[in-house]
């Protein structure tokens, strides 16, 4: 049987059995939807980010861990990892101080999980990646600066 011919057939079966699961009410589209803070990710700032995050005056705490490299050859993929050892940490915010919208992700973590983030951001020039991490009903927060050699925000 021609390898073409077979890939269209599984491709057409699993579109046919997505349609059926979708008409029956089984999968629904709103539910892969990821929450959507608008104030925070359309935040020019870093101050107006982190208060659509309802975050105000973090302090300073030695217990988040960022890892990320201290220059970024290319600022289209700048991984990033963040560790809270802060107990009960709920959620965690990634910023990167110098984007035109510095908020690049903001990540809400259920009761016990471990306060560990691993993603790839994008960075348009030089600046400080901060993290922001909220425990207990308070704030803290970590940066580190990142240089970055060819920018990835149209740079």
């Amino acid at each position: 049987m021609n390898a073409l011919r077979r890939n269209v057939l599984k491709g057409a079966a699993g579109a046919g059995t997505v349609a059926i699961a979708v008409a029956a009410g089984l999968l629904k589209p709103t539910q892969a939807l990821a929450a959507w803070n608008k104030a925070a990710f359309e935040a020019k700032s870093v101050g107006d980010a982190m208060k659509g995050l309802g975050t105000t005056g973090p302090a300073d705490s030695k217990e988040i861990t960022i890892k990320a490299p201290d220059i970024a050859e290319n600022g289209s993929v700048v991984p990033v990892e963040v560790t809270s050892s802060i107990a009960g940490t709920t959620s965690i915010a990634i910023l990167a101080e110098k984007n035109a919208t510095p908020l690049v992700g903001s990540y809400n973590l259920s009761g016990g999980t471990q306060g560990y983030i691993s993603t790839r951001i994008k960075m348009g020039q030089t600046s400080l990646v901060r993290a922001v991490v909220n425990a207990g009903g308070k704030s803290y927060t970590a940066a580190k600066e990142v240089k970055v050699t060819i920018g990835g925000c149209g740079g």
